[in-house]
């Protein structure tokens, strides 16, 4: 072979080797720059901020009065227990921790309710509420015989339209909260649910709705109750709060066990998050409510099959901290005041805000910072004060002016008034 027919057959080689690197690189060359997270571009912002007196009123979990991480005292004390136990990591059964799966919907729906009591519920443990309402779309989108839309409050929290869609499901909305009255538009909501089509299925937010912060009165929830039957719906209840809003767990499950009490066969997520800080543990259940025993068993084996093919089995470790704080008398009293505490803190800076608004000389009515309730407010402010308030005070929220009422604390609510007077006055 002649130095030129060497040279061709080595360039033609490594054209070759490129032509197939140009090709594997090129797989995913139609993929386009997904949009950022709006929450963790708002912590994000805020790390960057060098002003000693910045807040971060973004972030969607518990924070104590000096603004730091909380590690409930009742789940330490859980974790000795379950370590002295001297336990080993074997999976999890598709379904998860039995004991924990009993234990959740008895939190729901009460001690010696009559679902439980008579094997009526289909309760599966999930990761964390995510988790949980995914599972719950999925087999929604499978076998649910109406219409597979879901309706969802306007505004609704923000993962709850792409988790549904992405499930195969559709998601349309019915009106909720009225910016003039930062309250609820039970009116509207009334209206649209009465045109909702029969054997839709309609998302409620069991208390402390996020992110409004805004939940219907008692005699209101009767009302949706009477509604939603009347109009055949499917309630699928997202409760993440229980505890976490009114301080009261019994409280707090009022509409689901309201719902149940009138005959409603309803869907339930519910997460141990916020109200046992069980973030990273991804603790949650969800909870199919059948006509049988016969039927709850049926749509268990489905539930187990659709797991099986999403996660195949959920982690162990906070559905063993949840199960122990549960089932122990000593550990469920030192949670239900822990819990309590917590819940009390962010309704006592949501007063303090409303009060020193006040002092400011604010003209307007920050009486919706007392009515709404958990962990999130709608301040009312706009887009553009929310770009002033970030920018001159490096106070840090979302642009529809919500705020996390968990960042807010003793030592920083003033200067929050301050801000909040500032850009609003």
């Amino acid at each position: 072979m002649s130095l030129k027919q060497s040279v061709t057959t080595i360039l033609q080689s490594k054209n070759g080797i490129n032509s197939v690197k140009q090709r594997a690189s090129s797989w995913w060359s139609g993929v386009q720059m997904g949009p950022p997270d709006a929450i963790l571009g708002v912590t994000e912002a805020f790390r960057r901020d060098t002003n000693p007196n910045k807040i971060n009123l973004g972030v969607g979990a518990y924070r104590d009065d000096n603004g730091k991480p909380y590690v409930l005292s009742v789940v330490r004390k859980a974790e000795d227990k379950i370590k002295a136990k001297n336990l080993d990591k074997e999976y999890a059964p598709i379904s998860g921790v039995a004991e924990f799966c009993k234990r959740s919907i008895e939190l729901a729906l009460g001690e010696g309710s009559d679902v439980t009591s008579n094997g009526l519920n289909a309760t599966v443990q999930s990761i964390s509420g995510t988790g949980s309402l995914r599972v719950g779309a999925a087999f929604l989108n499978g076998f649910f015989p109406g219409n597979k839309t879901v309706y969802l409050p306007a505004p609704s929290w923000g993962n709850h339209t792409p988790l549904f869609k992405h499930s195969g499901l559709d998601v349309k909305a019915y009106r909720y909260y009225d910016p003039k009255t930062c309250g609820l538009d039970f009116s509207g909501a009334v209206e649209d649910i009465s045109k909702i089509p029969e054997k839709s299925i309609i998302l409620l937010h069991a208390c402390a709705h996020n992110p409004t912060g805004v939940d219907p009165t008692r005699e209101q929830w009767a009302e949706l109750s009477a509604l939603i039957k009347k109009r055949n719906l499917f309630p699928y209840f997202d409760m993440a709060y229980q505890g976490f809003a009114t301080g009261n767990v019994d409280n707090d499950a009022y509409a689901v066990r309201l719902f149940i009490k009138e005959g409603h066969r309803i869907a339930l997520a519910q997460s141990y998050a916020k109200n046992m800080g069980l973030y990273g543990e991804r603790t949650g259940a969800f909870s199919l409510v059948a006509s049988s025993k016969e039927e709850a068993d049926r749509c268990m084996s489905q539930i187990k099959i659709l797991i099986r093919a999403l996660y195949s089995n959920p982690p162990i470790n906070g559905a063993r901290i949840a199960s122990e704080i549960l089932g122990d008398p000593e550990l469920r009293s030192e949670w239900l005041k822990e819990v309590k505490g917590m819940a009390d803190r962010i309704i006592s800076v949501r007063t303090k805000l409303r009060d020193n608004l006040k002092k400011e000389g604010s003209t307007r009515n920050w009486d919706h910072i007392t009515n709404q309730i958990g962990m999130f407010c709608f301040t009312g402010m706009k887009a553009p004060e929310v770009e002033k308030i970030i920018k001159e005070h490096s106070v840090y929220l979302t642009k529809d002016g919500r705020i996390s009422m968990a960042g807010v604390t003793s030592k920083n609510v003033d200067y929050l008034a301050r801000a909040i007077h500032a850009v609003t006055k």
